[in-house]
This record gives structure tokens, C-alpha cells and sequence, in this order.
């Protein structure tokens, strides 16, 4: 990780991706007794007003929404050029910031018309799981733009994940090669998880990029908790007492079934990891000289064999 500093006068880049998977939000909802469209209208409401919060701390804070769904990530805000949202007319609004209003309309109109369209999810309703590799390495892309035009390297950049959705082990590689990119540029990478399932994944992205991980319980505690402790910026988070890991899940995915294992074997040329022993490597195609590992058992305390005391040494008689 390169070394960055951090100033007063820096503007920051908050890039928040937003986990809108219908089949997540479903289950939550059903856990909680709600309508899924009423539990992420709740949630948009104080995702908006957090990033109102935060371009309201200065104003050459910049933005970007990407959202993460079942079948792919896009841009919410801001949207592409070519997108063609069917916006309402612009209205002055007397009590209202403009920059706040525009950011507002903009993210609920590319989020009806994201909702609208259903390619694509049929297709991924077996799997259930967000593209949450797709979207970091949207938000890793857009970061690397913005810092391209930035000569006097003054924006400091972070990624805040807004997720509901299981762990993936098929996109256990893309997730990987995106935190170590975001290591790689010293984008911290903040992990917001609304249900108990912890993310290992997720986890050990905030912990290898230096963010934060944090679970939230209940829904109306998301704005608190937004405010409180993922709105400082870089700067503001080295005067605080921020929240640590206590515990972090390292647990990988195999290569050849795409699960979470606890104990693996990995290929000491190509690093792939197989939760089976093979003699060739069906990555790299190497094949290995020596036999399959024996496991040793370690027997349990009461049928081990009773350690005899050390006797101790024989000295010599002195010859009086």
C-alpha cells in the first residue's frame, strides 16, 4: 500500500454502493414482517440524507452511487450519458439546496428505471447473490478516472458498501483482485452490513483495505449509525475512536466446488486453493512428485497415554 497523506484542504470522493437485490431484500423483509418495497424506500430515505450530509461537509466533496444487483451494477449517480431517464420536469424548489435536489432526483429516477428493468434477473434468481465484485470494480474504475485528472492530488477516496446479500463463493477471485487493487491505491473500502449474516468476503475487505466492517440490527439505526461513524472523512479518522475488528473470518473459496472452506490445499505455482487433495493441479495443470498428505489425528486428552516423570540424572559418588 502506498503511503498517503492526509490534509485539512482535501476534498473527498465517497463512492457508496448500494445492494438493491430483490431476492435479499425479500428475505429480510419477510424476517421482519414487511414489504420489501417499504423496507428500501426506508432505507433510501437515509441513504439520501447521508449523502446530502456528506456533500453539505465541503463543498468540493464529490459523489457517486452505483447500485448492485442480482444480475448486474450500474451507475445511480452519477448516471451515464447515454442513460435516458424519464425525469420529471425540473421544478425550483424555494427551500431546497439545489445541489441537494438535483443529487435527489437524479438517484430516484435511474433507481425507477433500474427497478423497471428486469433483464437479466430471471437468470440469476438460482444464485441470489449481489454483484458485488461487478460493482467494486466499477467503483475502483471511477476512482482511478477521477485521480487521473487530479494534479495536485488534494481528493482522498473511500468506497462504503450498503449490503444485505449472502457471501458468493463464485465471485470469490473478482472480490479478491478488487481489494487487493483497493489496497494497491490506498482506497479504504467501509462495509455497512444490514443483517446478522456476517460477510466473510466483505470482512476481509474492510480489514485489508483499511476500512471499517460494521452490522447494523434494525433498520431505522442506519442513519445514526452512517453519520456517527462512516461520514468523517480520512482526515477526521485520525482523531477518532473509530471502530475496530475485534475478530476477522480469512476463510477462502475452493477453486473446484466454489465453496467456503475451513482447511484447504493450495497449489504452491498458481496459489489456486482446492478443498480436496489432487496429485495435478487443475489450474496450472503442475503435477506434484510427492503423495497425498497424511492427516495426523491428535488423540483426546482422556485416551492419551500417561507421560512417565522425568527421572532424574545419576551423579557420581565423591570418593571421600
Amino acid at each position: 500500500m502506498k503511503d498517503v497523506s492526509y490534509s485539512e484542504d482535501d476534498s473527498n470522493l465517497l463512492v457508496v454502493i448500494l445492494d438493491i437485490n430483490p431476492f435479499a431484500w425479500a428475505r429480510l423483509a419477510k424476517a421482519r414482517q414487511l414489504s420489501p418495497s417499504a423496507l428500501l424506500e426506508q432505507l433510501l430515505q437515509q441513504v439520501l440524507l447521508f449523502l446530502n450530509a456528506h456533500l453539505a461537509l465541503k463543498h468540493e466533496n464529490r459523489l457517486a452511487l452505483l447500485a448492485s444487483q442480482a444480475g448486474k451494477s450500474t451507475f445511480l449517480y452519477p448516471p451515464p450519458p447515454f442513460a435516458h431517464l424519464n425525469k420529471p420536469p425540473q421544478t425550483r424548489d424555494a427551500n431546497a439546496y439545489p445541489r441537494f435536489k438535483d443529487a435527489d432526483d437524479l438517484i430516484a429516477a435511474s433507481l425507477a428505471a433500474l427497478m423497471q428493468d428486469t433483464q437479466g434477473i430471471e437468470e440469476a434468481q438460482h444464485k441470489g447473490t449481489s454483484m458485488i465484485a461487478g460493482a467494486l470494480s466499477l467503483a475502483l474504475c471511477y476512482v482511478q478516472r477521477i485521480l487521473k485528472v487530479d494534479d495536485l492530488h488534494k481528493i482522498k477516496p473511500r468506497i462504503l458498501v450498503l449490503s444485505v446479500s449472502p457471501d458468493s463463493p463464485l465471485q470469490y477471485i473478482p472480490i479478491m483482485n478488487s481489494i487487493f487493487s483497493a489496497q494497491k491505491l490506498a482506497v479504504p473500502i467501509d462495509v455497512c452490513k444490514l443483517t446478522q449474516d456476517e460477510g466473510v468476503f466483505l470482512q476481509q475487505a474492510a480489514h485489508i483495505s483499511g476500512g471499517m466492517y460494521m452490522t447494523v440490527d434494525a433498520m431505522d439505526e442506519v442513519l445514526q449509525v452512517l453519520l456517527s461513524i462512516f461520514l468523517p472523512d480520512r482526515y477526521s479518522r485520525t482523531f477518532l475512536s473509530v471502530p475496530d475488528q475485534d475478530q476477522v473470518d480469512f476463510r477462502a473459496a475452493c477453486f473446484c466446488h466454489k465453496k467456503i472452506i475451513d482447511i484447504g490445499y493450495v497449489c504452491s505455482v498458481c496459489l489456486s486453493i482446492f478443498c480436496a487433495w489432487s496429485p495435478v493441479c487443475s489450474t496450472c495443470k503442475t503435477k506434484f512428485s510427492f503423495g497425498k498428505p497424511t492427516v495426523v489425528k491428535r488423540l483426546p486428552p482422556a485416551s492419551r497415554p500417561a507421560s512417565r516423570p522425568a527421572s532424574r540424572p545419576m551423579t557420581p559418588l565423591s570418593k571421600s
